[in-house]
């Protein structure tokens, strides 16, 4: 009889994670979740407080359990906590919270995974599902050293009355970018500057909203290669009110501003002004720095895949990657379909399929 093959270990347990712990179980396989936080709902406790989703509840699960409430309302961040909460007690799962992973080592044919506290965990394989949302990327403009005000990123922004009275630029052009901007603005004076105009998607249209589309034309399965050409920048998903406060000045929009100096930002134009706070509204890069070691991220630490299958060690595989196999790849309603396509691969792996055939 065979032994037993080690465990899948799945590293994070935020949407991904517990997308990844999700299939496997349908598997059969066994799985151990790590994740750095108290409990297993992932980066979303860190976002802002008035965080809302843009896509209603029926487009916003994961594969075996419906949003509670009505399907077409665009659920909170604490609901989304919640949900996440309850979705991974219903999974037959170990979880192990307040656990860092540190470095994983290759190991014969699976892997040693080494944790910042407590013994290196034996792995047949693994899914890393940290995503991005823990790693902020924050640009570095001339002069932004000495900038006598605030600079911060929107993964450090909670509530805009802290900035009531001031001037305050919110870099960014996306759905974050957009509701940080709106709702600074019955607070401060707020400019957003863009590289591009900002690109406002109707959020409802023929009475339905627009995932209902993405989902029913098949947009949402679209592959990053041929999103490239179709698409030039960040969407904004908007009903109305966002494109209806940049136009009547609510908040205004300009170009991307060059240079820090001293308590102010030089515009592209040349001229100057005086601002007290700049909000980095700009994205979040892949979160694999633990992978580094073992030699499957590239020379921007970027991991080396396709479609979520490493290229560079097999029994290894990624979820929760912006555009990994689509457009709604790190989303909660599309995560669940690209953990159908990395997992089947990796438990054949993990069950040593390729000695069974007699390779």
């Amino acid at each position: 009889m065979s032994t037993p093959p080690d465990p899948i270990v799945v590293i994070g347990a935020g949407q991904s994670g517990l997308a990844a712990a999700h299939t496997l179980q349908a598997a059969g396989m066994p799985a151990i979740v790590l994740e750095a936080s108290d409990r297993p709902v992932g980066s979303w406790p860190d976002y802002y407080d008035s965080l809302t989703l843009f896509s209603p509840a029926r487009y916003s699960a994961l594969s075996g359990l419906a949003f509670p409430g009505d399907p077409d309302h665009y659920p909170t961040r604490d609901e989304t906590i919640a949900y996440l909460e309850r979705y991974a007690a219903g999974l037959d799962v170990e979880f192990r919270t307040s656990t860092r992973v540190i470095t994983i080592e290759g190991r014969g044919p699976g892997f040693l995974v080494h944790i910042q506290a407590g013994a290196p965990i034996a792995a047949s394989g693994i899914v890393a599902a940290t995503g991005s949302f823990s790693n902020p990327h924050l640009p570095v403009l001339p002069g932004q050293g000495d900038f006598d005000g605030t600079v911060l990123h929107v993964a450090s922004y909670r509530e805009p009355k802290a900035y009531r009275g001031q001037r305050v630029l919110v870099v960014g052009g996306g759905n974050s970018a957009i509701q940080v901007a709106h709702e600074l603005a019955e607070h401060a004076s707020v400019t957003l500057a863009t590289h591009e105009p900002v690109q406002f998607l109707a959020q409802r249209r023929d009475g339905h909203d627009i995932h209902y589309w993405t989902a029913t034309t098949g947009f949402d399965r679209l592959p990053p290669e041929w999103l490239a050409r179709l698409v030039s920048g960040p969407l904004v998903s908007d009903d109305g009110d966002y494109s209806r406060a940049l136009h009547t000045g609510v908040y205004d929009r300009r170009p991307m501003f060059t240079a820090f100096d001293g308590d102010q930002v030089v515009w592209s134009d040349g001229t100057s002004e005086q601002v007290h706070v700049v909000l980095f509204a700009t994205g979040y890069r892949p979160s694999f720095d633990y992978l580094h070691q073992l030699g499957a991220l590239d020379e921007h630490r970027r991991p080396r895949h396709s479609g979520g299958i490493s290229t560079t060690h097999p029994g290894l595989v990624y979820l929760g990657i912006e555009f990994q196999r689509s457009f709604s790849s790190n989303t909660l309603r599309g995560v669940g379909d690209d953990a159908a396509y990395v997992v089947p691969p990796l438990v054949a792996y993990a069950r040593n399929a390729p000695a069974l055939i007699g390779l």
